[in-house]
C-alpha cells in the first residue's frame, strides 16, 4: 500500500445508523459503524477482551457494544463500560480498540492509511464530478491485487481484443503514444491524465508519445492516487471506479455510472442501462486480469512492456516513489 493516503473503501450507503458492518480492507478486519448523529467510525473488528468480532454487536447510545459480554467502546476506541464490573466502575485503559481516521464525502467512506496527523489533506476525488451529476453503482469483487485492477483501466492496448464486442469495436489495434501526464500537487494529491490515439493499422508506423501534439481537449482517462479512476466519456456521461483494497489478492470495485438526467423515470432507466453496460465491459476485463501473475504489480516483475504500456509504466513509477516516500 502507498502510506499516508486517503483510500476510498466503502460506499456511504453500506453503513446504516445503528448497524455495524464487518469488512476486510487494507488486509485488516474492520468494523464500520455510525453513532446517533450518523458520524462514521472505522476500527479493528476485534474485541480486546476475548477476541470476538465487534461487528456482531450493536450500537447503543453512540457506543459500539460487544456481542459477547456487553463491553462498550466509544468512537476513539476507548472502553466506556464493563457491565460485569458495574456501571459506576472505571474500565481498564488496556481495553482499547485500534481506531482509524475516517472521513466521508461524495457518497464514499475513506480511511487514512498512515501516520496520525493533526491536520489531514483533502479527500481525493474528481472536481468535474460536480452537483450536475447523479450516479448508480455496481460492486464487483476481483481476486487480484488492487494495483492490477487499476492498471487494467490504464491499459489502452487491450481494447480491440478484450472489448472487441463493446468499447473496442473497430479493430483499432495500432497505438499512437498514448500520451500520459503525471501531475503532483502534493504527496497526497497525485494525478495521471491520459489521451488515447488508437487507430486501424494500415501499415503506418505508430507515433511515439513525444511525437503527439500537446492536447487541447480534456483527458480521456484520469487516475488519482491511491485508488480512484475516472473515464471522461462526455460532458454529460462519466464512469468512475474506486478500487478498494481487500487484501493482497482481492479488491472490491465500486463502479459508478454518472449522468446528468434527473427526471425520475429517465434517471432510473439511464442509470440501469449505464450500470448494466459498465458491468458487461468490466466482466470482460475481469476474466483475464484475475489470471495475471504476480498478483501485485510493480517495477521489475519480469514483464516485457511495449511503448503502448506507457501509462502503466508511469503508474508504477509514481506508485513506487510514493511507497518509498521519495517525494519533492
Amino acid at each position: 500500500m502507498i502510506p499516508n493516503q486517503w483510500y476510498a473503501i466503502l460506499e456511504s450507503n453500506e453503513v446504516k445508523t445503528g448497524q455495524p458492518v464487518g469488512v476486510t480492507r487494507m488486509g485488516e478486519k474492520l468494523v464500520a459503524w455510525r453513532d446517533g448523529a450518523g458520524k462514521v467510525t472505522l476500527m479493528a473488528d476485534h474485541c480486546p477482551h476475548r477476541g470476538v468480532e465487534l461487528s456482531l454487536g450493536e450500537v447503543k447510545a453512540g457506543h459500539l457494544q460487544c456481542p459477547f459480554h456487553g463491553f462498550e467502546f466509544d468512537r476513539s476506541g476507548a472502553c466506556t463500560l464493563v457491565p460485569a464490573n458495574g456501571k459506576n466502575s472505571q474500565p481498564p485503559k488496556k481495553l482499547h480498540v485500534q481506531t482509524y481516521p475516517a472521513a466521508e464525502a461524495h457518497g464514499l467512506i475513506y480511511i487514512w492509511w498512515g501516520e496520525p496527523r493533526e491536520a489531514y489533506p483533502p479527500l481525493p476525488y474528481f472536481e468535474s464530478l460536480d452537483e450536475r451529476f447523479v450516479y448508480s453503482t455496481v460492486r464487483d469483487h476481483w481476486q487480484t491485487h488492487y494495483s492490477r485492477a487499476i492498471e487494467n483501466q490504464l491499459d489502452v492496448v487491450h481494447l480491440p481484443f478484450i472489448h472487441r464486442t463493446t468499447i473496442g469495436a473497430g479493430n483499432r489495434t495500432l497505438v499512437n503514444g498514448p500520451l500520459t501526464q503525471a501531475r503532483s500537487h502534493s504527496p497526497q494529491d497525485n494525478l495521471l491524465e491520459l489521451w488515447v490515439y488508437n487507430e486501424v493499422d494500415t501499415g503506418q508506423t505508430p507515433l511515439k508519445a513525444s511525437q503527439l501534439p500537446e492536447p487541447t481537449r480534456r483527458p480521456f482517462l484520469q487516475f488519482r492516487y491511491p485508488n480512484l479512476w475516472h473515464n471522461w466519456i462526455s460532458d454529460k456521461i462519466r464512469v468512475f471506479i474506486a478500487f478498494a483494497p481487500i487484501d493482497a489478492e482481492n479488491t472490491m470495485l465500486y463502479l459508478r455510472y454518472y449522468h446528468t438526467l434527473k427526471a425520475p423515470i429517465l434517471r432510473q432507466i439511464n442509470g440501469f442501462l449505464g450500470s448494466l453496460g459498465n458491468l458487461v465491459i468490466e466482466r470482460q476485463d475481469k476474466r483475464v486480469v484475475v489470471t495475471q501473475q504476480p498478483k501485485r504489480s510493480d517495477l521489475e516483475i519480469g514483464e516485457v512492456l511495449i511503448p503502448g504500456d506507457g501509462p502503466i509504466i508511469t503508474y508504477r513509477k509514481v506508485r513506487r516513489t510514493l511507497i518509498e516516500g521519495k517525494t519533492n
